[in-house]
């Protein structure tokens, strides 16, 4: 009889060997040999199966997810929408190259971007590979719409390792060093960080968009981007009113507002996108990771007469909107609908949330509980203080791992613990997840 495999997997934890496992191990030994050691790791284990809210090495090890491959597989590894719609487009089609001949699967999963991202307008997408390149293409848009050149980004933010991308990027380590000169007319200014600023959302607002206006010039800006949640930054959520208000501002400039959602998309934060909570309306929006279950996706979708600013051929790549990835995103989506997954993050945050509030009122290291839906952050500082503390997330999640939980951090400074389960994992799952979690690190800090 065959193993299960995606959802039929049983939901349990279960460690049967030492963490890595030996058949971990050996795997570790062969990458050394066949691998960049450039490419960093997680968790030292290796991956053979995977569904709902768990993972399984190759050594047997029965792991909860609470990473969701950084926030990709929202509807579960292997959903069974994904698999059987990815199924049958293998068998149909693999390849062509959507500017060679085209398919009816890239037209309907930018029909179905046109109607679900924020606003009723008109609008029209394109489809990529990866959020680096959403957000690249995103910016060729506004160039080409505007007929300016220079882009405003946030600190903190993280939109990518292209080259272009690594300049809109905030953090220096691992993303950035060594790999400069990087693309010019990238400015940054201040984001909103509650936290950290003690500022309302006007007045973060105010501060950000005198630095554009004084040290750039509203009429030289092309685009102004921003992740409505920080998410590499460390899930920092904006004080309410500063995305409005930076809105406000690029509709009275004429600067495209973008709003990278490649993180915050598709449910992740409770609504099917996170500019949806205080009514955003973004000119243009780039999505990547949950839009197709694992599968390579990306897409930039805005108003039809930015979209359409671009010569014929401007836009494109060899395998961006494959068909492939496009069938696992329509039946993603499509799970995304039936199984309310928008719904299930409120539900999955609630939990999260009321565990993480009553460890705060057991030790004095926490800073900060945030975020918004299964889209969840622990801020780590010296007590009494906002000094970072950058070694305790690495602590906590090294020792998660060896009880059979996956843990992912985050953080300008190194000093964030970030929760992103599947949105299809169970209430059971959850909360032992969290109870190891919260045990992990009060046993880390002594408390």
């Amino acid at each position: 009889m065959s193993e299960p495999f995606g959802p039929e997997l049983p939901q349990v934890r279960k460690i049967v060997t030492e963490i890595p496992g030996p058949r971990s191990r050996a795997l570790s030994e062969r990458r050394k040999h066949a691998v960049s050691a450039a490419l960093g790791a997680a968790v030292p284990i290796y991956a053979d199966r995977a569904g709902g809210g768990v993972m399984i090495d190759v050594d047997g090890n029965s792991f909860i997810d609470m990473g969701s491959g950084i926030a990709v597989t929202n509807v579960g590894n292997s959903a069974p929408l994904v698999a059987e719609n990815v199924t049958d487009q293998v068998h149909r089609l693999t390849h062509t190259c959507f500017m060679v001949a085209g398919y009816e699967p890239y037209i309907e999963v930018c029909e179905q971007l046109n109607d679900l991202t924020p606003g009723d307008h008109e609008k029209h997408s394109a489809l990529f590979n990866s959020g680096a390149e959403a957000v690249e293409n995103a910016i060729k848009v506004a160039r080409a719409h505007t007929g300016r050149h220079a882009v405003v980004v946030f600190e903190h933010a993280y939109h990518g390792r292209t080259n272009l991308t690594m300049g809109m990027t905030a953090k220096n380590m691992p993303y950035k060093e060594s790999f400069g000169p990087f693309s010019p007319e990238v400015y940054r200014v201040p984001t909103s960080y509650p936290l950290r600023d003690g500022l309302d959302g006007a007045q973060a607002a105010e501060r950000s968009l005198k630095r554009v206006e004084f040290e750039v010039g509203a009429h030289n800006v092309a685009a102004l981007m921003i992740e409505p949640i920080k998410g590499e930054g460390g899930f920092i959520v904006p004080a309410e009113g500063f995305l409005p208000a930076l809105q406000e501002w690029c509709t009275a400039n004429g600067v495209v507002f973008i709003a990278d959602e490649i993180q915050t998309g598709f449910g992740r934060t409770g609504e099917w996108f996170a500019c949806d909570h205080e009514g955003v309306v973004p000119d243009v929006i780039t999505t990547a990771k949950g839009i197709a279950g694992g599968f390579p996706l990306a897409g930039v979708t805005g108003r039809a007469e930015i979209m359409d600013a671009v010569h014929v051929g401007g836009l494109g790549g060899t395998y961006g909107g494959n068909p492939v990835a496009c069938a696992a995103a329509l039946g993603a989506i499509r799970t995304m609908k039936e199984q309310d997954l928008a719904a299930r993050a409120v539900r999955i945050g609630d939990i999260m949330r009321q565990k993480l509030t009553d460890l705060q009122g057991k030790t004095d290291v926490i800073a900060e509980v945030r975020g918004r839906g299964a889209m969840m952050a622990i801020e780590f500082a010296e007590p009494g203080t906002l000094a970072p503390l950058a070694d305790l997330p690495k602590a906590v999640a090294g020792a998660c791992a060896q009880q059979g939980v996956v843990i992912l951090t985050a953080g300008t400074y190194g000093n964030v613990i970030r929760l992103l389960p599947p949105l299809v994992i169970g209430d059971d799952l959850l909360i032992e997840a969290m109870d190891i979690l919260c045990d992990t690190i009060l046993a880390e800090v002594g408390a």
